[in-house]
């Protein structure tokens, strides 16, 4: 059975580790990332930067497990911030739109919406980070999909 292909480098001091990655994420490696985001968390540390800098591959239970080490981590009164993620994995971000959650990037309002009978009014902005996830997209009015 061949090795994971991630490396996974801690450094840190008191309640802040930065962690860097370095290789592929993907089904075989989160769990990996998984457990040494869980052992900052039993370590005390309250602050995770992640370094993407040296990731070449990320799939979406990469993106699943950044969302849910977030969640760990602020619901243990904590932040989980990622840097420099690679090209896919910023599209995904952007995609997904939890840029604002997992990046701390300022949430953007979408462009005005088009005029016309497929029009939806404009999503309001989150007041509270993690409550925007949950929120659904206005219902369209004016004629069957």
């Amino acid at each position: 059975m061949p090795l994971p292909q991630l490396n996974i480098y801690r450094h840190g001091k008191r309640n802040r580790a930065l962690i860097t990655l370095a290789g592929e994420i993907d089904l075989e490696t989160v769990p990996l990332m998984r457990a040494t985001f869980e052992r900052c968390l039993r370590d005390g540390v309250r602050i995770i930067d992640v370094d993407l800098t040296p990731v070449t591959f990320c799939d979406c239970s990469g993106l699943n497990t950044f969302v849910e080490a977030f969640l760990h981590s602020s619901a243990a009164g904590g932040t989980l911030r990622l840097h420099y993620p690679p090209p896919m994995l910023a599209r995904m971000i952007a995609l997904t739109g939890c840029g604002f959650v997992l990046m701390g990037l300022p949430v953007v309002p979408r462009p005005t919406p088009l005029q016309g009978p497929l029009s939806a009014a404009p999503i309001p902005l989150p007041v509270a980070g993690f409550e925007a996830v949950h929120q659904l997209a206005p219902a369209v009015s004016g004629g069957v999909l």
